[in-house]
């Protein structure tokens, strides 16, 4: 484990994370601890749009912080979450969950453990 900081104005947003319709901004953590834990801003990519389908990951631990805007989920045994700036949302290990929609100008934080996990994608709950 090393010591990490990101500075906004070293940001650089970049595609080609999970979602093609979002960017990803890496905040240094999957490096400074070895893979344990992956820590990035996600953002909507402007004039991209799409929803997950019906997934669910394989990992330790997951959460997100929403900074900006909003994003809508439908959680199995749960049902729909709408998630507004502000909120912060923990997703227990293998919930299975499906997007359903996000603002134009959604932000959120996301972190996870381990930084690399498996997404497996499911028939539809409902």
């Amino acid at each position: 484990m090393k010591f990490s900081v990101s500075h906004l104005r070293d940001a650089q947003f970049k595609s080609g994370g999970l979602r093609s319709f979002f960017e990803y901004r890496d905040l240094g953590i999957k490096e400074a601890t070895g893979g344990k834990v992956l820590a990035h801003i996600i953002r909507a990519r402007e004039g991209a749009h799409g929803v997950t389908g019906a997934h669910f990951h394989k990992l330790e631990f997951q959460m997100y912080y929403v900074i900006k805007g909003w994003i809508e989920f439908d959680y199995e045994g749960v049902g729909k979450v709408r998630a507004e700036a502000g909120a912060c949302v923990y997703q227990p290990p293998c919930i299975k969950h499906d997007e359903l929609a996000h603002s134009d100008d959604l932000e959120l934080i996301e972190i996870t453990l381990p930084a690399e996990f498996e997404t497996v994608e499911t028939a539809p709950m409902r």
